[in-house]
């Protein structure tokens, strides 16, 4: 059985906005933000999300978003789950989130 590597990741603290504003622009990205706002911690698997993109995208989208500071990844016997680093991220850049996760109207 092979063991892959547990994920990198960056601390909120690092993260010039820039980089936090680039991860959340990306539509995949925050679909996957907004799941997992709204799941319990450790709850989602990479694989539980319902994006249109393919594993290896997936990853990489994923790698995006840790590097940003927003989200937090461990392994779980075979699976990767994921945690939202919401209190983390909200004390770099208070209010971020808030206005990410707000719902737009029509």
């Amino acid at each position: 059985m092979s063991h892959r590597a547990a994920p990198e990741h960056t601390h909120p603290d690092e993260v010039p906005v820039e980089v936090a504003l680039a991860a959340l622009a990306d539509p995949v990205r925050l679909v996957l933000v907004r799941e997992l706002a709204a799941s319990e911690d450790w709850a989602r698997s990479c694989g539980s999300f319902d994006v249109p993109v393919g594993k290896a995208a997936l990853s990489h989208h994923f790698a995006s978003l840790r590097a940003a500071g927003l989200v937090e990844q461990r392994d779980m016997g075979a699976k990767r789950v994921n945690r939202l680093r919401r209190p983390e991220f909200d004390a770099r850049f208070p209010g971020l989130l808030d206005l990410v996760l707000r719902e737009r109207n029509p």
